[in-house]
């Protein structure tokens, strides 16, 4: 794994960093043997029957600031309320995904400096830790992370300790495919569709942080521990600052992927319940260049450049691009959406 880059590890590089492990490590995953089933297409909600929250508004809060690298995630996006306890995350292929010809995926280093980033050193390994027929989870520690982790991430009886990121990868079309992946040190997440018609792959590019988000020299969500339930496909997050989510892997197909996300109660402190990262140079060097969002009494959508918008009161947040970027051109939009508070009994 040569290509991943060891040494000042930031959120704002991972984008590129993360497309290169998935090329990297689809040959090792291809030799993993597969058993027992799990299904792919429904995750089940994860509320209890008959019963269902309020629609409600939430407010999203821009904090991006404007840079010249291209490798910092300058594009910075809080959702806060107190009520929030449901919602849903959905990554989209772009609406130009058929025009793609060539990805480019590399790392663009210009106006870029990282002597600044921490580095906690760490002794590199790769595992396979928990695997069924369908889906599949691998971890792997870098020789450098900017955070220390001993976080824990478990599948039943089965624990996997201090990984820098876990993949999970899914078999489709007789092929390994990495749908999400997320990083037990900072908190951070990726998700992408399967691949769109007969392209061999597609980037990562903006990512998410679900639970208090804090800041730490940048933003972040500290992890006590990671359960996974096969059966259902979902993620229970264990929080430093108290609480916990649940993130269900709910669809997946090759149009987009969708993330039920549930908490049992507020998030402590008024912080944020979730963010979107990502980047922005210009329209044509971005993984988010445009916005558009209404609120539930709207009656139309209102839309605005990434950078020029302030605050709003949301239902629905859309956060994507309407031209091709230099590179990660297949980045998948992010869809913010059916945003509800606690469980009342449903009617």
């Amino acid at each position: 794994m040569s290509i991943v880059r060891i040494g000042p590890m930031s959120s704002a590089r991972r984008p590129r960093a993360r497309c290169t492990v998935l090329r990297c490590a689809v040959a090792l995953a291809l030799a993993v043997s597969l058993a027992g089933p799990a299904a792919a297409q429904g995750g089940q909600e994860n509320r209890p029957a008959g019963m269902a929250g309020k629609p409600i508004d939430v407010i999203a809060i821009n904090k991006s600031k404007p840079v010249l690298c291209a490798e910092h995630d300058n594009v910075h996006i809080d959702f806060v309320s107190p009520d929030v306890r449901q919602f849903q995350i959905q990554a989209r292929h772009p609406t130009y995904i058929a025009s793609i010809r060539n990805e480019r995926a590399e790392f663009d280093l210009a106006n870029c400096s990282f002597h600044k980033d921490p580095v906690v050193p760490a002794k590199p390994r790769k595992k396979t830790f928990w695997e069924s027929r369908k889906f599949w989870l691998t971890g792997y520690t870098f020789g450098g992370f900017w955070r220390a982790n001993n976080v824990p991430v478990r599948v039943g009886r089965h624990v996997g300790r201090g990984f820098h990121m876990v993949q999970l990868w899914m078999l489709h079309r007789e092929r390994a495919e990495e749908v999400m992946v997320f990083y037990p040190p900072d908190g951070y997440w990726r998700a992408r569709p399967l691949p769109f018609a007969d392209m061999r792959w597609t980037a990562y590019g903006s990512s998410f942080l679900v639970g208090p988000v804090e800041f730490e020299k940048r933003p972040l969500v500290r992890l006590k521990e990671i359960e996974f339930d096969p059966a259902a496909n979902r993620f229970t997050l264990h929080f430093m600052a108290g609480g916990s989510a649940t993130i269900t892997l709910k669809s997946i197909d090759q149009k987009q992927i969708t993330l039920d996300v549930a908490f049992p109660r507020a998030m402590p402190r008024g912080l944020p319940f979730a963010s979107l990262r990502s980047m922005y140079v210009t329209e044509t060097n971005s993984d988010v260049a445009r916005l558009a969002w209404r609120s539930m009494r709207s009656k139309r959508w209102l839309e605005s450049p990434v950078m020029e918008f302030k605050k709003a009161a949301t239902s629905h947040f859309w956060a994507g691009r309407r031209v091709m970027s230099r590179h990660n051109q297949s980045a998948p939009d992010f869809v913010f959406r059916s945003f509800a508070g606690p469980l009342v009994p449903a009617r």
